[in-house]
């Protein structure tokens, strides 16, 4: 498959834990696209799997960042200011909740877990746009992931679905606040994918049977196609999108059963 060219263009992948992760998936592409990029890890129980996955890519950066710490976050954004100058991109790959709070009844998840999840997989999103959009100086695209959660019901996923609501309600308000700046902001809504979190998902090989079954493309999608379409968004394809949550997963979200 031929890849969008975005060599000159550079931005920060938040989120990659191994190689199984959606946010692996998605800095390949932009690595094989070309693009300059600063990859982040949480902390140092990930790094070693990290810097094996970007050996072959020499010119990568590699950055601790834990988002619950907002100084955190701004040494991290001043760190790549200092190499890079400027930023054209941001993909936002962050989540979590409690296990406890993925399982059982949604009315038992407790005051801290429900601030844990909103805070780790939806606020997140706000100081990171904040420290971006002024580096981002000849406009550029912050892209996160959702999850077709925010708007139905799916047990087992709990509070998740809560923070993904927030999160594309976020996704909207931060499109508005730095759209003169030619900042675009959008929400990749992915069908299930197998990652080391969705293993943590009660009756999750349920619903890829479910989406199988009811999709219009009779499928599941793939890590690829999930990566694809962020590339696209990261390029100048998509100057004109923003406050949008595009769904990724096989048209599963236009069904009624």
């Amino acid at each position: 498959m031929e890849s969008l060219d975005l060599k000159g263009k550079k931005g920060i992948v938040f989120g990659v834990a191994n190689d199984r992760s959606i946010a692996w998936a998605i800095a390949q592409v932009l690595l094989q696209s070309g693009a300059k990029l600063a990859v982040t890890y949480q902390n140092d129980r990930l790094r070693p799997r990290v810097e094996k996955l970007l050996e072959p890519y020499g010119d990568a950066l590699i950055f601790e960042c834990d988002v619950s710490d907002d100084a955190n976050v701004e040494t991290l954004f001043k760190s790549v200011r200092e190499q890079y100058g400027s930023l054209d991109f941001v993909i936002h790959c962050i989540a979590f909740a409690q296990k406890e709070d993925l399982q059982g009844e949604y009315s038992a998840t407790q005051r801290e877990g429900f601030r844990i999840a909103l805070e780790v997989s939806a606020y997140s999103l706000l100081p990171i746009v904040k420290n971006a959009a002024p580096l981002m100086t000849n406009g550029g695209s912050v892209v996160t992931l959702s999850f077709l959660a925010a708007e139905r019901v799916f047990p087992g996923y709990n509070i998740m679905g809560t923070a993904k609501a927030a999160l594309e309600n976020a996704v909207k308000q931060l499109a508005y606040e730095v759209g003169e700046k030619n900042v675009r902001v959008n929400a990749i809504s992915a069908g299930p994918l197998d990652t080391l979190a969705s293993r943590g998902i009660k009756g999750f090989l349920d619903m890829k049977g479910i989406y199988v079954e009811r999709s219009p493309m009779r499928r599941n999608i793939t890590h690829q196609e999930v990566a694809n379409t962020a590339l696209f968004l990261c390029s100048d394809l998509s100057t004109g999108i923003t406050g949008t949550v595009l769904h990724v997963d096989a048209g599963y979200h236009i069904m009624a059963v």
